[in-house]
């Protein structure tokens, strides 16, 4: 069996196992719960390799921390914080409690506290927001488990032996990365089934893979990344996989949600990137952004949600808000589109580049929104506008679009891509394949004309055009009608006529026969 395969064979079990465990539960709802014993699995045998690796090295080849008494283990709690992050006894580690699970008639106050005790080790070190409420959505005394606690109970031992069962390796065989792909499964099935409140969080991987790779073009490390609408986290840890978390300084991202905001700092927990390397915030970015000190950024990606209501011109302040008030007018407050794009290109580095997932209204409306735009490429900030093909989100068919911001560009022009035939149908919902993805990178990459495909505009033009940017409006269509020859198709329409009328004579002749000879 191929790798391939084998993640196939272990994303259906994983689903199986999530559908099978939730029984009446939403299953948006049960997601908590299915994520967060993952990510408790994870951090504790994450620390237990961790500690035990030391250990061995120091030369105790049968030390297994699982296995120290807690009184033990409380002399290595300060340093292993300041490496990890946090701190987990080996009675709390998600091995022992599963194995005491179904003996523990109090199971649902061993987790309670258990998690309690997790969060509470960062308390008063550099860590503590990273770990901060992460336990809080994963309630053990919810109804949603059922209505008594012993029915609680039943289910909680069942989810503690489906996630221990899953064969996601470990950590001695450097197959961790298997944790982080489980997790994004999981999310992408569970975004998928919920439609459209799903796709408000989750970014499908190869959309989010095709934005990181065009804001690190040429470039084999940035110092940091960010987004400020960051949802689950997945656009973000992208990166890791493009350029590798090595070569990534930091990730950094706010979101509004609170049980999304739990899931990105879980996802970061669970690719393995340590505390002090990611700092995502909660909060609402626009009115309330939280990384002032952490600004500029060299790659920011995001999806932002499409057309949503936010303060604008309500609010007296924002006008004079030091990300908006360049272009001189709000974007409108039934339309933050815009507004997000300004606070990004606010807070890109001079060397850095942007590309965000963005409504198609924006590319024309008027309004505050047509200034916005003319603000931005009289300026020469628009690289390029993508054109997506449709249906590629989860919870809606709307056809997106990509727009690339620079603030060091080698032109005055725009590069239009018309990417909306670049898709393959796979299930319900059209996919960037590989092959997809290539060919609007090499668009970008080598920034010239193609027939009905790209299309490089000087900025003058656009603004000759009311500074709109569709790509229909640059980028001519194919015509795949059938050319009609129309002398040709007349001279046919005249034989056919004149040959109807000798049939009609010769009908007429024969019945004329007929009724002679009776």
């Amino acid at each position: 069996m191929t790798s391939h395969q084998q993640r196939a064979e272990l994303h259906k079990t994983i689903w199986r196992i999530a559908n099978d465990l939730r029984g009446s539960v939403d299953g948006w709802d049960f997601k908590t719960y299915v994520l967060g014993m993952l990510f408790y699995r994870f951090i504790s045998e994450n620390l237990t390799a961790y500690i035990n690796k030391a250990e061995h090295e120091a030369g105790e080849t049968d030390f297994d921390y699982a296995r120290l008494p807690d009184a033990h283990a409380e002399f290595g709690r300060k340093d292993t914080v300041e490496e990890k992050g946090f701190y987990i006894l080996p009675s709390d580690l998600f091995q022992n409690v599963r194995r005491n699970a179904a003996n523990d008639p109090n199971l649902n106050e061993t987790l309670e506290r258990v998690f309690k005790d997790i969060e509470g080790s960062a308390l008063g070190t550099d860590s503590e927001g990273d770990l901060k409420g992460l336990f809080d959505d994963l309630d053990v005394n919810s109804s949603k488990l059922g209505n008594t606690v012993a029915n609680r109970n039943q289910k909680l031992v069942k989810l503690l032996d489906a996630i221990g069962d899953l064969p996601l390796g470990n950590f001695d065989d450097h197959t961790i990365d298997l944790f982080g792909d489980a997790y994004e499964y999981l999310m992408q099935m569970y975004a998928s089934q919920a439609g459209k409140s799903g796709g408000e969080y989750y970014t499908p991987q190869e959309v989010s893979e095709v934005l990181a790779r065009i804001t690190v073009a040429g470039k084999k490390r940035v110092n940091k990344v960010y987004d400020p609408a960051a949802g689950s986290g997945s656009l973000l840890l992208k990166f890791a996989k493009v350029l590798g978390k090595e070569n990534v300084g930091g990730f950094f991202g706010q979101e509004i949600n609170l049980t999304t905001y739990n899931l990105a700092r879980i996802n970061m927990f669970l690719h393995d990137v340590n505390y002090e390397k990611f700092n995502i915030a909660h909060g609402d970015t626009l009115i309330d952004p939280q990384h002032w000190d952490d600004e500029p950024f060299e790659a920011i990606v995001s999806n932002p949600p499409y057309s949503i209501k936010w303060e604008g011109d309500a609010n007296p302040l924002l006008i004079n808000d030091e990300r908006f008030a360049p272009a001189g007018v709000l974007a409108p407050k039934s339309k933050a589109d815009l507004a997000f794009t300004m606070h990004i290109l606010s807070w890109l580095a001079v060397n850095g580049t942007a590309a965000i997932v963005e409504f198609p209204g924006v590319l024309y409306r008027g309004g505050a929104e047509a200034k916005i735009r003319k603000y931005l490429i009289d300026n020469n900030y628009v690289d390029a506008v993508i054109q997506l093909p449709p249906d590629l989100f989860f919870g809606t068919p709307i056809a997106t679009c990509i727009i690339v911001l620079k603030k060091s560009k080698s032109d005055n022009a725009v590069l239009f891509v018309d990417a909306s035939d670049e898709f393959k149908r796979v299930g319900n919902k059209n996919k960037l394949t590989s092959d997809n993805q290539q060919n609007i990178l090499l668009a970008l990459e080598n920034r010239v004309d193609k027939d009905y495909a790209v299309k490089l505009v000087s900025n003058e033009d656009i603004a000759s055009n009311d500074y709109n940017i569709s790509v229909s409006s640059y980028v001519e269509a194919e015509d795949t009608r059938e050319t009609v020859d129309i002398a040709e198709l007349n001279s046919e329409i005249a034989r056919i006529v004149a040959r109807q009328a000798e049939l009609r004579t010769s009908i007429d002749a024969i019945v004329a026969d007929l009724e002679g000879s009776k």
